[in-house]
């Protein structure tokens, strides 16, 4: 696969990278269609909440494994992830069609997690080579797409899904990533004067790495937030509709999405200004605990529905886009996709936590979200104060 365009840093950097994650990053519009597809299969929501864990899960765990295959060829890696991600919204279509729960979680949660996974590392490394000396502003751009996603497909479903049926819908997203992830591929590619390490990362490598004490801290730091977010992302639509915005959704999943956004390419570009990187998460944590706090204290309104979505969401992607660049400054860049690939890890176990506390405390317990804020506040606590500690060490 030859690519026969000029070099620059652009057109093979920052474009694909948006492209790639401007359209896996509709995976966090879930709680718009969710209730579509379990109205069209006839079964409660809660029992194809799964899918959404599931596709989180995968999207860990394959980029955990898959960092030394983005190395080798980001290209390949590219074109992977374009026909897993787009095989699971097909996929989905067809167990709707069908009412198979079971399709559903091996196309929308293992399919196409799998091709979240290697699509979001793909070109995080690649940009980070091309823009060496502002390394946060690279991964600001490149992960700010996976937030604008939301922003850009949240009034498209809004508006389709009356219309055209969620079917239809799904196949339409599916057509648009193709068509976009297609023109990323094409173009990807890292400097000809780049030459990777031709060392292994070898089982023994992990080890040293996931036992480091500093790398322990960042990854459960991380895992807290992502925990957090995703229960607060996975009921957006449930929030919105307890207030008397309820006839906004769309408009309010939009400036959420945009939120999450600029805190992916803010936060990244103001880690370039910090010596020390992991102040950025204390920030974002601090802020996250303040926003729960303003819900345990004053209830569910309209005004603390808005604090706690946009301020939880700026964190949210915050936490994704300054982690690359919190990892580069710690073990460099020549390993850098596969390392950062283990820290997503997280990102999979995150999902499995958020799924649980949904599960036992919102549909079993019957948490309200007051209750449950109080809940995540206490998880921001405890890693708000680990953050603080690492950086006084």
């Amino acid at each position: 696969m030859k690519n026969p365009t000029k070099e620059n840093k652009w057109i093979n950097g920052a474009l694909p990278a948006l492209l790639i994650h401007s359209c896996i990053g509709s995976v966090y519009c879930w709680s718009l269609f969710k209730g579509d597809i379990a109205k069209a299969m006839n079964i409660p929501v809660s029992e194809i909440e799964a899918a959404f864990m599931i596709a989180i899960f995968c999207l860990g765990m394959s980029a955990a494994f898959g960092g030394r295959f983005v190395e080798k060829n980001v290209r390949w890696s590219s074109l992977v992830s374009t026909c897993c991600f787009s095989a699971g919204l097909v996929g989905s279509v067809l167990s709707i069609y069908w009412g198979n729960k079971w399709l559903l979680f091996l196309s929308y949660g293992i399919m196409m997690g799998i091709g979240l996974g290697i699509g979001y590392i793909s070109p995080v490394k690649t940009l980070m080579i091309w823009f060496k000396s502002t390394p946060g502003l690279a991964t600001g751009i490149a992960i700010s797409g996976f937030g604008l996603s939301k922003a850009l497909f949240s009034p498209f479903i809004e508006w389709s899904v009356p219309l055209n049926g969620i079917n239809v819908t799904l196949l339409s997203m599916a057509f648009i990533s193709i068509v976009c992830m297609l023109i990323a591929t094409f173009f990807i590619k890292k400097p000809a004067a780049w030459v990777e390490s031709s060392h292994k990362f070898s089982v023994k490598d992990a080890i040293e790495v996931i036992t480091d004490r500093k790398y322990l801290t960042i990854w459960f730091m991380f895992f807290t937030n992502i925990t957090c977010g995703l229960v607060i992302i996975s009921f957006e639509k449930n929030i919105v509709s307890s207030t008397s915005l309820a006839s906004s959704i769309a408009i309010i999943s939009s400036a959420s999405a945009a939120f999450n956004t600029l805190g992916r390419f803010g936060y990244a570009t103001f880690s370039d200004y910090f010596k020390q990187k992991t102040v950025i998460y204390t920030i974002i944590l601090f802020s996250s605990l303040a926003a729960c706090l303003i819900v345990v204290f004053t209830g569910l309104s309209w005004v603390s529905a808005l604090i706690i979505l946009w301020v939880v969401n700026l964190g949210y992607g915050g936490g994704f886009s300054t982690l690359p660049n919190i990892l580069h400054g710690q073990f460099g860049l020549a390993r850098l996709s596969t390392i950062h690939g283990l820290a997503l890890s997280a990102w999979a176990w995150a999902s499995v936590a958020s799924y649980i506390i949904s599960q036992v405390f919102i549909y079993r317990m019957g948490y309200g979200f007051e209750d449950t804020c109080m809940i995540l506040g206490g998880l921001y606590a405890i890693a708000f104060l680990l953050s603080f500690y690492s950086r006084k060490k």
